[in-house]
């Protein structure tokens, strides 16, 4: 039988990668790959709801991943979370950023970088099933079908 290995242990072992404590990284490079992987997560659950064209991929991708929606999303979360999860939240949302989203004012804007990297973080931690945990309940709390 085979080991089960995750795509970030892989990673890691293909590529020879080191070993850090992810507490040191700045809030920006945890949101930087938790919007990453946030992107992932989404787009795989919309291919695999059906086969459909590349626009029509992409036009139910962008209804989830999106500034007003993440702020939506944290919003719904913010109770639910850990002492931990909530200081990586914030020390996401207060980072001081020098883009800004065009569809989102800046407090949501704010609110979902500090959303993507609450998901870096977990990945990074190997938290994947919290991460898709917290994913699921967001959209279950603001409504939103996936």
């Amino acid at each position: 039988m085979e080991e089960s290995i995750t795509i970030l242990d892989a990673i890691k072992k293909q590529f020879a990668c080191k070993e850090v404590d992810i507490r040191t990284y700045s809030p920006l490079t945890l949101a930087y790959i938790g919007d990453a992987i946030y992107d992932l997560v989404i787009r795989t659950i919309v291919v695999e709801r059906g086969n459909q064209s590349a626009k029509g991929l992409h036009k139910t991708t962008i209804e989830y991943v999106n500034a007003k929606v993440q702020a939506k999303m944290i919003d719904a979360l913010e109770e639910t979370l850990t002492e931990e999860e909530l200081a990586v939240y914030h020390r996401g949302r207060n980072a001081k950023s020098y883009t800004s989203a065009k569809n989102a004012s800046i407090i949501e804007y704010r609110k979902a970088t500090g959303l993507e990297a609450l998901m870096g973080y977990l990945y990074l931690k190997g938290e994947t099933a919290r991460m898709l945990m917290l994913i699921q309940t967001a959209f279950e709390k603001i409504d939103m079908k996936i």
